[in-house]
Protein backbone atom coordinates (compact mmCIF):
# COMPACT_ATOMS: atom_id res chain seq x y z
CA UNK A 1 0.00 0.00 0.00
CA UNK A 2 1.37 3.40 -0.96
CA UNK A 3 1.53 6.08 1.67
CA UNK A 4 0.52 9.46 0.25
CA UNK A 5 2.56 11.26 2.87
CA UNK A 6 6.22 11.87 1.97
CA UNK A 7 7.33 11.09 5.51
CA UNK A 8 7.73 7.32 5.27
CA UNK A 9 9.31 7.38 1.82
CA UNK A 10 12.08 9.93 2.34
CA UNK A 11 14.26 8.54 5.10
CA UNK A 12 15.27 5.67 7.33
CA UNK A 13 14.68 5.62 11.10
CA UNK A 14 17.70 6.73 13.12
CA UNK A 15 18.85 6.72 16.72
CA UNK A 16 18.79 10.52 16.61
CA UNK A 17 15.12 10.25 15.68
CA UNK A 18 14.55 7.88 18.59
CA UNK A 19 16.15 10.36 21.00
CA UNK A 20 13.99 13.16 19.59
CA UNK A 21 10.89 11.00 19.97
CA UNK A 22 11.87 10.21 23.55
CA UNK A 23 12.03 13.92 24.32
CA UNK A 24 8.55 14.41 22.92
CA UNK A 25 7.19 11.48 24.95
CA UNK A 26 8.90 12.68 28.13
CA UNK A 27 7.20 16.05 27.77
CA UNK A 28 3.82 14.32 27.46
CA UNK A 29 3.85 11.22 29.68
CA UNK A 30 5.66 9.95 32.77
CA UNK A 31 7.98 6.99 32.16
CA UNK A 32 6.40 3.58 32.65
CA UNK A 33 7.92 1.72 35.62
CA UNK A 34 10.64 -0.90 35.41
CA UNK A 35 9.99 -3.67 37.92
CA UNK A 36 12.30 -6.50 39.02
CA UNK A 37 10.87 -10.00 38.69
CA UNK A 38 12.40 -13.22 39.95
CA UNK A 39 11.82 -16.02 37.43
CA UNK A 40 11.12 -19.62 38.45
CA UNK A 41 14.78 -20.30 37.59
CA UNK A 42 15.87 -17.81 40.27
CA UNK A 43 17.18 -15.27 37.75
CA UNK A 44 16.02 -11.66 37.95
CA UNK A 45 14.67 -9.79 34.93
CA UNK A 46 13.59 -6.17 34.66
CA UNK A 47 10.04 -5.66 33.36
CA UNK A 48 9.18 -2.47 31.45
CA UNK A 49 5.45 -2.11 32.16
CA UNK A 50 4.18 -0.55 28.94
CA UNK A 51 0.81 -2.06 29.80
CA UNK A 52 0.37 0.95 32.10
CA UNK A 53 0.35 3.53 29.30
CA UNK A 54 -2.84 5.66 29.00
CA UNK A 55 -4.04 3.44 26.12
CA UNK A 56 -2.75 0.26 27.76
CA UNK A 57 0.12 -0.31 25.32
CA UNK A 58 3.39 1.10 23.99
CA UNK A 59 1.74 2.06 20.70
CA UNK A 60 0.98 5.52 22.04
CA UNK A 61 4.67 6.32 21.53
CA UNK A 62 4.90 5.81 17.78
CA UNK A 63 1.50 7.37 17.17
CA UNK A 64 2.42 10.54 19.05
CA UNK A 65 5.78 10.93 17.32
CA UNK A 66 4.18 10.39 13.92
CA UNK A 67 1.18 12.66 14.30
CA UNK A 68 3.05 15.53 15.96
CA UNK A 69 5.41 15.66 12.99
CA UNK A 70 2.61 16.05 10.45
CA UNK A 71 2.33 19.48 8.86
CA UNK A 72 -0.77 21.60 9.40
CA UNK A 73 -1.92 20.73 5.89
CA UNK A 74 -1.47 17.00 6.53
CA UNK A 75 -3.29 17.19 9.85
CA UNK A 76 -6.22 18.76 8.05
CA UNK A 77 -6.46 15.72 5.77
CA UNK A 78 -6.85 13.31 8.67
CA UNK A 79 -5.16 9.96 9.25
CA UNK A 80 -5.92 6.32 8.50
CA UNK A 81 -4.46 3.35 10.37
CA UNK A 82 -4.86 -0.43 10.36
CA UNK A 83 -4.72 -2.27 13.67
CA UNK A 84 -6.18 -5.06 15.77
CA UNK A 85 -6.50 -2.60 18.63
CA UNK A 86 -3.40 -1.27 20.39
CA UNK A 87 -2.05 0.86 17.53
CA UNK A 88 -5.67 1.85 16.89
CA UNK A 89 -5.97 3.26 20.39
CA UNK A 90 -2.58 4.96 20.20
CA UNK A 91 -3.52 6.73 16.96
CA UNK A 92 -7.01 7.58 18.21
CA UNK A 93 -5.60 9.01 21.47
CA UNK A 94 -2.99 11.13 19.70
CA UNK A 95 -5.45 12.27 17.01
CA UNK A 96 -8.02 13.34 19.60
CA UNK A 97 -5.43 15.32 21.54
CA UNK A 98 -4.23 17.05 18.35
CA UNK A 99 -7.67 17.62 16.79
CA UNK A 100 -7.04 15.28 13.85
CA UNK A 101 -9.75 13.11 12.30
CA UNK A 102 -8.84 9.41 12.50
CA UNK A 103 -10.22 6.36 10.72
CA UNK A 104 -9.02 2.94 11.90
CA UNK A 105 -9.42 -0.27 9.89
CA UNK A 106 -9.85 -3.08 12.44
CA UNK A 107 -10.58 -6.81 12.15
CA UNK A 108 -14.12 -7.79 13.06
CA UNK A 109 -12.75 -10.40 15.48
CA UNK A 110 -10.64 -7.90 17.43
CA UNK A 111 -11.31 -8.02 21.19
CA UNK A 112 -14.40 -6.00 22.06
CA UNK A 113 -12.43 -4.12 24.71
CA UNK A 114 -10.11 -2.76 21.97
CA UNK A 115 -12.93 -1.92 19.54
CA UNK A 116 -14.90 -0.11 22.22
CA UNK A 117 -11.88 1.81 23.50
CA UNK A 118 -10.92 2.98 20.00
CA UNK A 119 -14.43 4.28 19.35
CA UNK A 120 -14.56 5.91 22.78
CA UNK A 121 -11.47 7.92 21.88
CA UNK A 122 -13.35 9.43 18.95
CA UNK A 123 -11.97 7.48 15.99
CA UNK A 124 -14.16 6.06 13.24
CA UNK A 125 -13.77 2.28 13.03
CA UNK A 126 -14.10 0.37 9.74
CA UNK A 127 -14.35 -3.39 10.24
CA UNK A 128 -13.02 -6.12 7.93
CA UNK A 129 -12.77 -9.91 7.84
CA UNK A 130 -9.08 -10.69 8.41
CA UNK A 131 -9.38 -14.07 6.64
CA UNK A 132 -11.19 -12.88 3.52
CA UNK A 133 -10.52 -9.17 3.08
CA UNK A 134 -7.36 -7.10 2.69
CA UNK A 135 -6.97 -4.38 5.28
CA UNK A 136 -4.37 -2.75 3.04
CA UNK A 137 -6.86 -2.55 0.17
CA UNK A 138 -9.55 -1.09 2.42
CA UNK A 139 -7.16 1.49 3.90
CA UNK A 140 -5.82 2.31 0.44
CA UNK A 141 -9.34 3.00 -0.81
CA UNK A 142 -10.05 5.26 2.17
CA UNK A 143 -6.84 7.18 1.55
CA UNK A 144 -7.54 7.51 -2.18
CA UNK A 145 -10.98 8.97 -1.48
CA UNK A 146 -10.08 11.29 1.40
CA UNK A 147 -6.41 12.16 0.90
CA UNK A 148 -5.73 11.11 4.49
CA UNK A 149 -2.27 10.20 5.75
CA UNK A 150 -1.46 6.56 6.47
CA UNK A 151 -0.05 5.92 9.96
CA UNK A 152 1.30 2.43 9.54
CA UNK A 153 1.52 0.26 12.64
CA UNK A 154 5.17 -0.69 12.08
CA UNK A 155 6.41 0.13 8.56
CA UNK A 156 7.01 3.84 9.16
CA UNK A 157 10.23 5.51 10.36
CA UNK A 158 8.40 7.88 12.72
CA UNK A 159 6.50 5.01 14.31
CA UNK A 160 9.67 2.91 14.69
CA UNK A 161 11.48 5.81 16.34
CA UNK A 162 8.55 6.48 18.64
CA UNK A 163 8.46 2.88 19.82
CA UNK A 164 12.20 3.05 20.41
CA UNK A 165 11.64 5.81 22.96
CA UNK A 166 10.78 3.00 25.41
CA UNK A 167 14.41 1.90 25.12
CA UNK A 168 15.74 5.36 25.98
CA UNK A 169 13.61 5.35 29.14
CA UNK A 170 14.59 1.79 29.94
CA UNK A 171 18.32 2.45 29.68
CA UNK A 172 18.15 5.40 32.09
CA UNK A 173 16.00 3.46 34.55
CA UNK A 174 18.29 0.43 34.54
CA UNK A 175 21.41 2.53 35.02
CA UNK A 176 19.74 3.87 38.16
CA UNK A 177 18.25 0.56 39.36
CA UNK A 178 20.46 -2.22 38.01
CA UNK A 179 23.86 -0.56 37.86
CA UNK A 180 24.04 -0.30 34.09
CA UNK A 181 22.03 -0.24 30.87
CA UNK A 182 20.34 -3.43 29.65
CA UNK A 183 22.61 -6.01 28.11
CA UNK A 184 19.65 -7.86 26.61
CA UNK A 185 16.12 -6.68 25.77
CA UNK A 186 13.37 -9.20 25.07
CA UNK A 187 10.26 -7.85 23.34
CA UNK A 188 7.08 -9.19 21.73
CA UNK A 189 6.96 -8.88 17.96
CA UNK A 190 4.16 -8.47 15.46
CA UNK A 191 5.52 -6.45 12.55
CA UNK A 192 8.82 -5.53 14.20
CA UNK A 193 8.35 -1.83 14.88
CA UNK A 194 9.11 -2.18 18.58
CA UNK A 195 12.08 -4.52 18.06
CA UNK A 196 13.58 -2.21 15.43
CA UNK A 197 13.08 0.85 17.62
CA UNK A 198 14.66 -0.82 20.65
CA UNK A 199 17.62 -1.95 18.54
CA UNK A 200 18.21 1.67 17.49
CA UNK A 201 17.69 3.01 21.01
CA UNK A 202 20.03 0.56 22.76
CA UNK A 203 22.83 -0.39 20.34
CA UNK A 204 24.83 -2.00 23.15
CA UNK A 205 22.11 -4.50 24.00
CA UNK A 206 21.20 -7.77 22.32
CA UNK A 207 17.58 -7.51 21.18
CA UNK A 208 15.56 -10.72 21.11
CA UNK A 209 12.08 -10.65 19.64
CA UNK A 210 9.42 -13.18 20.58
CA UNK A 211 6.50 -14.41 18.47
CA UNK A 212 3.70 -16.93 19.05
CA UNK A 213 3.92 -20.29 17.32
CA UNK A 214 2.71 -20.30 13.70
CA UNK A 215 3.09 -16.49 13.58
CA UNK A 216 6.89 -16.48 13.70
CA UNK A 217 7.48 -14.86 10.32
CA UNK A 218 10.02 -12.33 11.59
CA UNK A 219 12.02 -15.00 13.44
CA UNK A 220 12.12 -17.11 10.28
CA UNK A 221 12.89 -14.08 8.12
CA UNK A 222 15.91 -13.13 10.22
CA UNK A 223 17.17 -16.72 10.10
CA UNK A 224 16.68 -16.92 6.32
CA UNK A 225 18.11 -13.49 5.53
CA UNK A 226 15.00 -12.47 3.63
CA UNK A 227 11.40 -11.58 4.41
CA UNK A 228 9.03 -14.54 4.55
CA UNK A 229 5.38 -14.41 5.50
CA UNK A 230 2.97 -16.30 7.69
CA UNK A 231 1.22 -19.28 6.12
CA UNK A 232 -2.23 -18.25 4.84
CA UNK A 233 -3.83 -21.09 6.80
CA UNK A 234 -2.00 -20.37 10.07
CA UNK A 235 -4.12 -21.32 13.07
CA UNK A 236 -5.38 -18.61 15.36
CA UNK A 237 -3.56 -17.30 18.40
CA UNK A 238 -4.67 -15.48 21.52
CA UNK A 239 -2.02 -12.89 20.61
CA UNK A 240 -4.23 -10.74 18.38
CA UNK A 241 -1.69 -7.91 18.68
CA UNK A 242 1.01 -10.09 17.07
CA UNK A 243 -0.93 -11.41 14.08
CA UNK A 244 1.03 -9.72 11.30
CA UNK A 245 1.34 -11.56 8.00
CA UNK A 246 4.83 -10.20 7.15
CA UNK A 247 7.24 -7.51 8.23
CA UNK A 248 8.25 -4.57 6.02
CA UNK A 249 11.69 -3.92 4.50
CA UNK A 250 12.21 -0.79 6.63
CA UNK A 251 11.87 -2.82 9.86
CA UNK A 252 13.72 -5.82 8.53
CA UNK A 253 16.73 -3.74 7.48
CA UNK A 254 17.15 -2.31 10.99
CA UNK A 255 16.76 -5.69 12.64
CA UNK A 256 19.26 -7.31 10.26
CA UNK A 257 21.82 -4.54 10.73
CA UNK A 258 21.52 -4.75 14.52
CA UNK A 259 21.69 -8.58 14.61
CA UNK A 260 18.27 -8.99 16.21
CA UNK A 261 17.30 -12.63 16.79
CA UNK A 262 13.96 -14.28 17.47
CA UNK A 263 12.39 -17.13 19.41
CA UNK A 264 8.95 -18.72 19.41
CA UNK A 265 6.61 -19.44 22.34
CA UNK A 266 3.49 -21.57 22.72
CA UNK A 267 0.03 -20.52 23.81
CA UNK A 268 0.46 -22.40 27.10
CA UNK A 269 3.77 -20.63 27.78
CA UNK A 270 2.09 -17.28 27.15
CA UNK A 271 -0.73 -18.03 29.57
CA UNK A 272 1.80 -19.04 32.23
CA UNK A 273 3.55 -15.70 31.76
CA UNK A 274 0.26 -13.81 32.10
CA UNK A 275 -0.38 -15.59 35.39
CA UNK A 276 3.13 -14.83 36.67
CA UNK A 277 2.87 -11.13 35.78
CA UNK A 278 -0.42 -10.94 37.66
CA UNK A 279 0.65 -12.89 40.74
CA UNK A 280 4.16 -11.45 41.11
CA UNK A 281 3.77 -7.92 39.75
CA UNK A 282 0.00 -7.36 40.07
CA UNK A 283 -0.10 -6.46 36.38
CA UNK A 284 -2.78 -7.30 33.84
CA UNK A 285 -0.93 -8.23 30.64
CA UNK A 286 -2.63 -9.32 27.42
CA UNK A 287 -1.41 -12.46 25.59
CA UNK A 288 0.68 -10.55 23.03
CA UNK A 289 2.09 -8.35 25.76
CA UNK A 290 3.20 -11.41 27.74
CA UNK A 291 4.94 -13.22 24.86
CA UNK A 292 8.41 -11.92 25.65
CA UNK A 293 8.09 -12.77 29.33
CA UNK A 294 6.93 -16.25 28.27
CA UNK A 295 10.24 -16.85 26.52
CA UNK A 296 12.15 -16.01 29.69
CA UNK A 297 9.89 -18.04 31.97
CA UNK A 298 10.21 -21.03 29.63
CA UNK A 299 14.01 -20.75 29.59
CA UNK A 300 14.16 -20.01 25.86
CA UNK A 301 16.08 -16.78 26.50
CA UNK A 302 18.66 -16.53 29.33
CA UNK A 303 18.84 -13.72 31.88
CA UNK A 304 22.18 -12.28 32.92
CA UNK A 305 21.03 -9.86 35.63
CA UNK A 306 20.67 -6.88 33.28
CA UNK A 307 18.13 -8.51 30.98
CA UNK A 308 14.99 -6.45 30.41
CA UNK A 309 11.63 -7.57 29.08
CA UNK A 310 8.89 -5.40 27.61
CA UNK A 311 5.36 -6.10 28.85
CA UNK A 312 3.95 -4.36 25.81
CA UNK A 313 0.20 -4.23 26.44
CA UNK A 314 -2.61 -4.92 28.86
CA UNK A 315 -5.76 -4.61 26.77
CA UNK A 316 -7.29 -7.99 27.46
CA UNK A 317 -10.93 -9.03 27.60
CA UNK A 318 -11.81 -9.39 31.31
CA UNK A 319 -13.63 -12.70 30.87
CA UNK A 320 -10.78 -14.16 28.82
CA UNK A 321 -8.24 -12.99 31.40
CA UNK A 322 -10.27 -14.52 34.22
CA UNK A 323 -10.22 -17.87 32.41
CA UNK A 324 -6.42 -17.63 32.03
CA UNK A 325 -5.98 -16.91 35.73
CA UNK A 326 -8.25 -19.82 36.61
CA UNK A 327 -6.29 -22.12 34.31
CA UNK A 328 -9.39 -22.74 32.19
CA UNK A 329 -8.06 -21.35 28.91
Amino acid sequence: MTNPSPHSDCRKPTREGVVRAAGKIAALLPPTPVLPLVLPSGATVWCKAESLQPVGAFKIRGAWHRLTDLSAEERGRGVVAVSSGNHAQGVAWAAARLGIAAVIVMPSDAPAVKLDATRALGAEVVLYDRRRESREAIAGDLIARSGAILVHAFGDPWVIEGQGSAGIELAAQMIARAGGPPTRIVAPCGGGGLAAGLALACPGADVVLVEPEHWDDVTRSLAAGQIVGVAPDAPGTACDALQTMATFPINFAVMQERNVTGVVVTENEIRAAQRLAFSALRLVVEPGGAAALAALVAGKVPSDGRTAVVLSGGNVDPAAFARVLAGED
